[in-house]
């Protein structure tokens, strides 16, 4: 419907999209004071426990998904009020807005709570940025792009929820054996990333196939990229290409920019890999991307950064959001988010 209201100039189908997807969510403020506000130009949503406390509390600053194309701080408001208390912020998203607005914007709302952390009756030493989707990829862009800087307090640790790790190679298994599974499909994610990423959509064969990966780019990455790394359980359906694709100068040419840090955090030097908080990092079993986040996990790891997995086996994209939906719930859902508050409170 989205896109044949598109088609028709009526509005564009992620506009579409976010207003079916706000319509449904009955907003609960369970046990929090709820706040719209704005950080500079970026509207942000802060959710404060109204139980008062004798001694600074942790903070939670949380980045909500959607692939820059839907999602909004009406869709994520059960999600951050009834399991935790924080700030929730609005990046800039299609159809009028690429990247990078999203990462600028979640860049931004992060140093402005950091800086002014007391304020909120924050501890500025237990601040945990939190995200999932294209949220978790900020908040790894985010988390790397602060690590030297000095005139702000740390980042305590990072929660990871399913985040989007890179954007340019789609030839591990799972991208390979979870194409057409909720919410996020092979299509869907493409679109995202053309869309977001201001790739024409004609090189989309092109970027799932391989052939805009050139070949020294391939040998540069492959020590991190590898199905290799990937454990053997999670490769059991997987069918490795029979012969590599042709390389398409073109097509590099075109989406090249797909492999900034930026863009693809998993990219990113061990010497930067070594300097970030721990992380506690959930992947789906019917996941996308489910790989990315493992070979993620594999990086961290290896650089000796502590890590707690939490695997959902029952798992899909975007599972999340139902943890409160009555009608439409899975289970699922509820056990990210009891497993995301359990670590926070450790902390």
């Amino acid at each position: 419907m989205g896109n044949i209201l598109e088609k028709m100039n009526i509005c564009s189908m992620p506009q579409f999209f976010r207003f079916v997807q706000d319509s449904s969510v009955s907003k609960e403020n369970l046990g929090v004071f709820v706040k719209d506000m704005h950080f500079g130009t970026i509207p942000v949503r802060l959710f404060h426990p109204k139980a008062p406390s004798s001694e600074p509390r942790r903070g939670i600053i949380f980045l909500h998904g959607g692939g820059a194309v839907i999602g909004s701080l009406d869709c994520y408001h059960n999600v951050s009020s009834a399991k935790w208390a924080g700030k929730m912020g609005q990046y800039r998203k299609l159809p009028y807005y690429h990247h990078p607005s999203l990462y600028y914007d979640c860049l931004n709302a992060s140093i402005h709570f950091l800086k002014s952390s007391k304020a909120y009756g924050v501890d500025p030493s237990r601040v945990v940025i939190c995200g999932d989707s294209i949220g978790g990829a900020a908040a790894v862009v985010v988390t790397q792009t602060l690590l030297g800087r000095t005139d702000i307090p740390k980042i305590r640790a990072q929660v990871l929820i399913y985040p989007i790790l890179q954007a340019f190679y789609f030839q591990s298994p799972s991208h390979l054996t979870n194409t057409n599974v909720p919410l996020l499909t092979k299509d869907f994610l493409i679109t995202c990333v053309c869309k977001c990423l201001a790739i024409d959509c004609s090189w989309k064969d092109a970027i799932l196939s391989g052939a805009s990966i050139s070949p020294s780019d391939w040998k540069k990455y492959e020590k991190w990229l590898s199905p290799d790394n990937i454990p053997k359980r999670f490769r059991t359906e997987y069918q490795p290409p029979k012969s590599p694709v042709s390389f398409n100068e073109a097509a590099y040419l075109e989406t090249k920019h797909t492999m900034n840090i930026n863009i693809s955090p998993l990219l990113a030097d061990d010497k930067i890999i070594a300097q970030l908080p721990e992380a506690f990092i959930v992947s789906l079993q019917w996941d996308i991307i489910r790989d990315d986040v493992l070979l993620y996990k594999k990086r961290l790891e290896d650089q000796r950064v502590p890590v707690i997995w939490h695997h959902v086996e029952d798992g899909f994209h975007g599972c999340i959001l139902f943890f409160d939906n009555k009608f439409f719930s899975f289970p699922c859902s509820l056990n990210i988010l009891n497993a995301v508050v359990s670590y926070i409170k450790d902390l």
